[in-house]
């Protein structure tokens, strides 16, 4: 996974923050080198010379103690207004008015995003139309997690039971890497998102392409890897558009094939990868809840070749 970065801020709250931090940097910079030069000019002009009487000892200054006290008072109140005003551009304001746009929901260890007026339902990848600002709403299902994309927006808790509202927004179009920014268990580390910024026209035809029913196979290890998945367990904790599967205890893979990533960025979605997941989960994401089914070698090709049906 790429490096998450503060100091490349693709949205307007990104850059809030990134400015704040960079001003922060500065200042912080500037102090360390006058106490550098200070305490420099101390032991070159104060040290200790063959033949030098005793230095004159001073107990005291009004005038320095007044302002080594003032001065950081005053610098902690100037960084405190700017941290105030970074606050609320960087994280806006809700009225009544604005709608949600998209809730997202934390699971152990996998994203759900949910599309609030289209109906559509992804995991792992969040699209949104660039340029655009998206509110949205942030709950957790099981543990407290934490909604970060450093490129774009702050980070926030998700709490179970106390849902949390964020803004969301992309200058430009690009895929910006996220991550669970509050630890939640074993596999934390491997519970990572992307949210993927596109042009309005492609962003409506992904969205129209997720709400489609994906055919059934006719034929082959295709087929029969809807079979197995149908009449397993498979059906008890996944949806597939278009087969009796309807559970959201795991991610929703009626479009698994046009993902970019499974098991939540711990793997590229290859067909090598998926077997291997669908063999023994614990050999991509050890502690997943994913159960391991002891499946045979030609069931697991059967459920490959079905699973790579869902564009």
């Amino acid at each position: 996974m790429p490096e998450i970065s503060t100091l490349n801020p693709l949205s307007p709250f990104a850059a809030q923050i990134s400015h704040l931090f960079v001003a922060m940097l500065v200042v912080l910079g500037a102090i360390f080198l006058l106490v550098l030069g200070i305490v420099t000019y101390a032991i070159v002009k104060y040290r200790d010379r063959p033949g030098a009487p005793p230095p004159r000892q001073t107990f005291g200054s009004r005038n320095l103690e007044i302002a080594w006290t003032l001065g950081p008072i005053i610098l902690l109140a100037i960084i405190f207004v700017f941290t105030v005003q970074t606050m609320r551009a960087s994280d806006p304001p809700i009225s009544a008015d604005d709608p949600l746009q998209l809730r997202i929901i934390g699971h152990q260890w996998w994203w759900e995003a949910d599309y609030l007026k289209s109906g559509v339902i992804a995991a792992n990848e969040i699209h949104i139309p660039v340029g655009q600002r998206w509110l949205l709403d942030l709950e957790s299902a099981d543990v407290i997690h934490d909604f970060w994309v450093a490129e774009l927006v702050r980070k926030i808790d998700m709490v179970p039971g106390h849902p949390n509202h964020v803004w969301l927004e992309a200058d430009r179009p690009g895929t910006y890497f996220g991550v669970c920014a509050e630890f939640c268990g074993n596999e934390h580390a491997w519970m990572r998102f992307r949210v993927i910024a596109q042009p309005l026209a492609d962003f409506q035809r992904w969205q129209q392409a997720q709400l489609r029913v994906p055919p059934s196979p006719t034929g082959g290890a295709a087929a029969a890897g809807l079979k197995l998945f149908e009449h397993n367990t498979c059906v008890n904790c996944h949806t597939i558009a278009g087969t009796p599967g309807n559970q959201q205890i795991g991610p929703d893979l009626s479009h698994l094939a046009s993902r970019t990533t499974i098991a939540a960025g711990a793997a590229d979605n290859t067909p090598g990868n998926l077997y291997r997941w669908l063999k023994d989960p614990n050999s991509i994401k050890p502690d997943t809840h994913m159960p391991n089914f002891q499946l045979s070698d030609a069931d697991a090709k059967a459920l490959t070749a079905y699973l790579e049906t869902l564009k």
